[in-house]
């Protein structure tokens, strides 16, 4: 990367950073807004203006902020592990960021979240169970990145009763797997594996 190439994504982190801290805060203000003044159903009709404004407003803040902030903490990512890692940060933020922005727009509007929830919860449930591996994988994901027990172009020695003991290079992590490569060729191991594994460093050769 360029001089040039390098200050302007420092540039657009920043406007990022910004953007999506203000567009936050103005959701956070239409929510606070609507929730107080405004009302949809058996009220006046300035009260319904109200909270239709404040929710078209918070629908418009809310996913430039959620866009701004996943993009930006993926670049961070990006920078500190591989493209890959940044990009499963980034979707996995967003899926989030829009599951909160709608239960958001249903206060704004006064729909009864009590049905929502137990909806939500039962799926949730369900979900679950059908995809705990897979979910184990992403939180174990999350717990690699903030612990870092490794980085991309490490080498390390895997300690593990599933892959047994293997030195290995780092190539990527990713949101379910941990790329490396090993004498018997490159290898995917589940993020739950890896975070379950004892992880230390080859020992260097003894010199004669």
């Amino acid at each position: 990367m360029t001089g040039f190439e390098h200050s302007h994504a420092k540039a657009r982190l920043r406007r990022d950073w910004f953007g999506g801290a203000a567009a936050g805060l103005i959701a956070f203000a239409a929510i606070g807004v609507g929730r107080t003044m405004g009302k949809v159903s058996n009220s006046a009709p300035h009260q319904k203006v109200i909270a239709w404004g404040c929710a078209f407003i918070l629908l418009l803040a809310g996913g430039f902020a959620i866009r701004r902030l996943a993009h930006a903490l993926g670049h961070v990512v990006t920078l500190q592990y591989s493209p890959g890692t940044g990009a499963s940060l980034r979707l996995l933020i967003s899926g989030v960021g829009y599951v909160v922005l709608v239960f958001a727009l249903f206060g704004v509007l006064g729909v009864s979240l009590q049905h929502l929830l137990i909806g939500a919860g039962l799926a949730g449930v369900v979900l679950g169970i059908a995809a705990q591996q897979s979910l184990g994988n992403i939180f174990a994901s999350v717990v690699l990145l903030f612990a870092r027990p490794f980085v991309v172009g490490d080498t390390i020695r895997v300690r593990s009763g599933v892959v047994g003991n293997v030195d290995a290079l780092v190539l990527g992590i990713g949101l379910t797997y941990v790329t490396v490569r090993t004498t018997e060729g490159v290898l995917k191991i589940p993020n739950s594996i890896m975070l379950a594994s004892g992880i230390g460093r080859p020992l260097p050769p003894e010199s004669n």
